[in-house]
């Protein structure tokens, strides 16, 4: 097999990932790069935050086809932006929502309603 850079999914296939991981998980972090090695500051601040209250979440690295997980994402968020975090199936916000709510005390109880 041959290495095809900038290879995209199919969009169907990118909207049962999505859908499979709203389903299956209380918190989801969709995100550009891993939670090892984030490929975006704004994406290394919501793991950061995510990750002072809670200890198990899931995280989707969207680069692989980025432009598929943007259309799929922006059908649950109305938003296109990356990163996305979700609660029980529900949009949160990105990184700077994120934030606010940290801010004001309230990022750990959204967190903990999962």
């Amino acid at each position: 097999m041959t290495f095809q850079p900038n290879r995209s999914l199919e969009q169907e296939e990118v909207d049962e990932i999505v859908e499979t991981a709203l389903e299956e998980n209380e918190v989801v972090l969709f995100m550009k790069g891993s939670e090892l090695m984030p490929q975006c500051g704004y994406s290394q601040r919501a793991l950061e935050l995510i990750g002072k209250h809670r200890e198990e979440y899931e995280t989707v690295d969207v680069l692989e086809s980025l432009a598929e997980y943007r259309a799929a994402l922006e059908s649950h968020s109305g938003w296109e932006t990356i990163p996305q975090t979700y609660v029980d199936g529900e949009f949160v916000g990105g990184s700077d929502v994120l934030a606010e709510l940290d801010e004001r005390g309230e990022l750990e109880s959204t967190l903990a309603s999962a």
